[in-house]
């Protein structure tokens, strides 16, 4: 067969050509000394790179417009350390909300009470003593099942108050008890058979789900008033993806306004339903959404320590339980 000739192909000028990369979008070195925000500069303005400052940007101008700010997660944040970075994002007036599964509130109240958390499953399991600490659940199902709480006091309030009383001695690593202190809603979303609290005498279903239900619907409001604002998605694959596209899907149904919105995504790998149900979806026409993949223990530090040096710039964010703007009442 004879060659195909290239005599005739028609070239392009490298000049005139568009391209993805320039000169203007490389790394610089980084020189020793320098702030955070200095080492940001110096990434590329690329990919990833680039979508990290920006979303940065994005999340600080939020909180200094007096925007609402809310945090959904899963329980891995807090199994990997991360539990005083996010009380000192309450504490400096950035999050206006958390939101957990149910996992969240026994590894916080374990932290709490003993200091400690995470059992080897593997050991325990076959044993028939997987799950089964007494002080977890009785603690968690008491403060829920409590009379005068029920079918009036969320999940999340629940907890955090039966803590604030308590005062267990390493309380001041509890986001539910640093919330009751504050003020700041944080609301849980039960998956009932998922928690080993689920599995003990002191279990009442009833009370549970009327809490985690009530939550569910604060959670509603805290979603209703995100126009300009910004909802992350830290760590939880499939439970707050799927809450938070119901409660988008409320807050529109009841006419609120959620243009404008921002939300982020970080995990330390890809999953379907956070990059549709809180990248894609909520903000398609209306905002933008982003997605950063990294270990929790270092990009959510590292993301607060930005945010909160891009809020320094700009003189610091509002005080922690500033209510939340009004601009997203119902239409």
């Amino acid at each position: 067969m004879e060659p195909l000739s290239l005599e005739a192909i028609r070239t392009t000028s490298l000049f005139d050509r568009p391209s993805k990369v320039a000169a203007r979008d490389l790394a610089k070195p980084w020189v020793a000394g320098g702030r955070l925000k200095d080492f940001l500069a110096c990434l590329p303005a690329q990919l990833a790179a680039k979508d990290l400052v920006e979303a940065v940007q994005a999340v600080a101008d939020a909180v200094w417009d007096g925007r609402t700010v809310l945090l959904g997660m899963g329980a891995h944040p807090i199994k990997v350390g991360l539990a005083p970075v996010i009380i000192d994002a309450m504490e400096s007036g950035i999050l206006k909300g958390v939101a957990l599964n149910g996992a969240g509130v026994i590894h916080d109240v374990e932290m709490a009470l003993a200091g400690k958390t995470s059992e080897d499953v593997g050991a325990h399991l076959s044993l028939g003593r997987f799950g089964m600490a007494r002080e977890t659940a009785e603690f968690i199902n008491g403060a829920v099942s409590r009379p005068g709480n029920v079918g009036r006091v969320g999940f999340g309030e629940a907890v955090g108050r039966a803590l604030l009383e308590a005062d267990p001695p390493y309380a001041r690593f509890s986001i539910l008890s640093a919330a009751a202190r504050l003020g700041i809603p944080v609301t849980v979303h039960v998956a009932m058979g998922t928690d080993i609290i689920h599995m003990h005498p002191s279990m009442d279903g009833a009370a549970a789900g009327a809490a985690s239900h009530l939550d569910f619907r604060i959670f509603c409001r805290l979603v209703s008033n995100l126009r300009k604002g910004v909802y992350i998605n830290l760590g939880s694959a499939v439970v707050l993806p799927e809450v938070f596209l119901k409660a988008v899907s409320v807050a529109a149904n009841l006419g609120y306004d959620l243009s404008g919105l921002t939300t982020l995504n970080m995990d330390f790998m890809r999953h379907y339903r956070p990059q549709v149900n809180v990248v894609e979806r909520p903000t398609a026409g209306k905002g933008r959404g982003f997605s950063l993949v990294g270990h929790h223990e270092i990009l959510f530090p590292l993301f607060c320590a930005a945010l909160k040096e891009a809020l320094a710039d700009k003189g610091g964010p509002a005080p922690a339980g500033a209510p939340p703007d009004s601009t997203g009442e119902a239409s």
